[in-house]
């Protein structure tokens, strides 16, 4: 049976995501972890995360487990959610947060509060459904149509520095990355666990991947 640790610091919907895996992989043993050693006998590793960056990084850290998510991050496959997908590149424009700096990288706003795109003004945060680009294969993306809607929340986005990483692109007043991998590590800004069906099978391919 596989161990899931979901990574709780006290920032993100990580209720939402536990009942999500739970529904998508009933036979695994899901558990909230709050403890680094928790995180660390942990077979697989989901990183969430909700809120301002900033905030979320000194939560981890009061917590002590920003070493255990590295530690993860090497050597584990691991899921990151919204912020915690942009908490693993090197910097935010959010309050100048430095951040985890595992992929190269920062995170940037959306033009706003509100901003132009031709004819239309798009609002800031976005938020809603849209159709994500799967810009390469991956695992995770099996029986997952390319632009398949998935759901939003979020005023920041990732832009890696180097384009192999991107998996995902979405389109919101001009494209943006939405989903990046490499080797054991797969993060989207979307939330999988508000996105129906597609959502938890993108959970689902998360506990059968073999990296």
């Amino acid at each position: 049976m596989s161990l899931i640790a979901i990574v709780d610091y006290g920032m993100g919907n990580i209720h939402s995501v536990e009942r999500a895996l739970r529904h998508a992989a009933p036979e695994a043993d899901i558990r909230l972890c709050s403890k680094p050693n928790d995180i660390l006998a942990a077979d697989r590793v989901v990183f969430p995360g909700q809120g301002a960056m900033a905030d979320c990084i000194r939560t981890l850290d009061e917590a002590g487990l920003r070493e255990a998510v590295l530690s993860a991050a090497k050597s584990k496959p691991l899921l990151g959610v919204c912020v915690g997908e942009q908490m693993l590149f090197e910097r935010s424009e959010e309050g100048n947060t430095t951040s985890l700096g595992i992929f190269k990288g920062e995170v940037r706003r959306f033009q706003g509060p509100a901003f132009a795109t031709g004819a239309q003004q798009l609002k800031v945060p976005h938020m809603g459904w849209n159709p994500v680009k799967q810009s390469r294969g991956h695992a995770l993306w099996q029986g997952i149509p390319d632009m398949t809607p998935f759901y939003f929340v979020h005023s920041y986005y990732a832009v890696p520095a180097h384009a192999e990483l991107i998996v995902g692109q979405s389109n919101y007043g001009g494209l943006f990355t939405c989903a990046v991998a490499a080797d054991n590590i797969f993060a989207v800004q979307f939330h999988p666990e508000k996105s129906a069906e597609f959502g938890l099978r993108l959970y689902r391919n998360f506990v059968d991947w073999k990296p």
